[in-house]
This record gives structure tokens, C-alpha cells and sequence, in this order.
């Protein structure tokens, strides 16, 4: 039998662009297309590695002269929630959450659209029609879904784009209504995956890159315990490394 044989993988760097998180400095990507059917295999391990990704592309920071980006996850098994995020769980009790297929809805494009008009005004993602948003949500080769919650009497008031990965789950988007401020809504939907992940026995919550310099980013370490990758090792929040003596320290 004749044995097959493996497409190799190409990576490319981006053309450098204004970083999205901290003024003044230039973001820079590598980049890798998922496709076959490895895809699914091969984003674990890229995931697994610091990779993110948006459609059927993995990516990576590359900036030069910067490591602002840290990767980051949960230990779901170990999670337990401060007393801020205890106020949070009682306060989206009375929420509806509903796990979907990664289809895109005119109802979900209608609080995307209002969500970053709202919040991101300025941003690429602002500009996004429907179609770009369905390309967001199904242009993807793994296994990928939105979580929708809902409120009583089936209003929508927030989702969650997020892909299953063999050792955990992995939060790509979260967007919500911007009346809802009090139901702190982004940090509800980190622990309902926490507690989700903890239910199917999976390890991890990926949710991306902690930036301990961006107010907008900081507030991932606020999920304990947490790992972050340093130099290509996984290691607890706030561990020294003895190599250089450095520390990764919480926001």
C-alpha cells in the first residue's frame, strides 16, 4: 500500500501594522493556514504552542523587540471563583445558555453590530457586514460554536465564539449588549466555559492573550489558577523563572 504522504506546512510573517493593544508599538504575525484533515489535530498542537485563531488561520505574535503578549489559560479543575466573580455568577443566574453550530444569525449579527458600534467604535470590526460576520463564525475547519445566553423570555443579551479543543475550550470572541453593564457579561462567559470544560473533563480554558500593559487585556489574570506559556514552557501565574530570575506577575 502505498503510503501517504503529509502536505508540508508553511508559516509567513505579516507586514507590520499599529499594535491594537499599546500605543506606539507595531504588531507583527506569524501565520499558518489550517486546512485537510489535520486541521483539527494540528490546531490543538498550535494551540497548545501560543497560536490563536481567526477563520481557517493560526496565528501568533512576532512583534520585534516585545513579548507584551503573554498566552494564557485556566485550570478548570482548580478554578474557584473571588468574591467579585461570585457577584457575577448570582447576578446572570436567571440567564438562559444555549450552545449552538457555528451558524451566524441576523439576531446575533444585530448585538455584534451593536456591541462594537457601541464599544469599538473605531475598529476594523465595526465596519463588518453580515457576511463578514457568517465568515467569522463558519469559515473554520474545526470544530468551532457559539454559546448564546439568553434572557428570561429569550431576549439574546450576549455569545461566545468557541472552539473545542482535545484539552480544553478555547474563547475566540465573546460579544454582549452594552445596556447590560451590571451582568458583567464578558466575565460571566469566561466561567460559564470554565465550568463547561470542568463538566466534559477537560483541563483547560484558553482564552488568548493576557496584556498586563492594556486595560483592555489585563483582566485575564483575574481567572485562578492560570498558566501562561514563557518561552515555550506552560507555567503557573506569577512563578519565578529561575533561568533569568524574572517573574510573571498578575495584573
Amino acid at each position: 500500500m502505498q503510503s501517504r504522504t503529509r502536505r508540508p506546512q508553511y508559516f509567513y510573517t505579516t507586514t507590520p501594522l499599529p499594535c491594537p493593544y499599546l500605543a506606539g508599538r507595531t504588531e507583527r504575525k506569524i501565520v499558518t493556514e489550517l486546512t485537510g484533515a489535520d486541521s483539527e489535530a494540528l490546531h490543538d498542537k498550535l494551540s497548545r504552542a501560543g497560536f490563536r485563531r481567526s477563520h481557517n488561520i493560526a496565528y501568533s505574535p512576532v512583534c520585534p523587540g516585545c513579548r507584551a503578549c503573554i498566552p494564557i489559560r485556566v485550570r478548570t479543575a482548580d478554578f474557584v471563583p473571588n468574591r467579585t466573580q461570585r457577584k457575577v455568577l448570582a447576578r446572570n443566574a436567571d440567564l438562559e445558555i444555549r450552545p449552538t453550530a457555528a451558524r451566524a444569525t441576523a439576531e446575533q449579527f444585530a448585538l455584534f453590530q451593536h456591541y462594537q458600534q457601541s464599544r469599538h467604535s473605531g475598529g476594523d470590526m465595526a465596519a463588518m457586514g453580515f457576511y463578514d460576520y457568517r465568515a467569522m463564525v463558519e469559515d473554520t475547519p474545526i470544530t468551532t460554536g457559539i454559546v448564546e445566553f439568553r434572557e428570561p423570555g429569550g431576549k439574546l443579551v450576549g455569545g461566545c465564539l468557541t472552539d473545542w479543543l482535545s484539552d480544553g475550550l478555547s474563547a475566540v470572541y465573546s460579544f454582549f449588549s452594552p445596556e447590560e453593564d451590571r451582568r458583567s457579561l464578558g466575565a460571566f462567559a469566561v466561567m460559564w466555559l470554565i465550568a463547561e470544560a470542568r463538566r466534559s473533563g477537560l483541563p483547560y480554558v484558553y482564552l488568548g492573550y493576557w496584556v498586563p500593559e492594556s486595560r483592555k487585556m489585563s483582566y485575564k489574570a483575574a481567572y485562578r489558577p492560570a498558566e501562561v506559556l514563557v518561552r515555550g514552557s506552560w507555567r503557573p501565574l506569577g512563578e519565578e523563572i529561575p533561568a533569568t530570575g524574572e517573574a510573571v506577575l498578575a495584573g
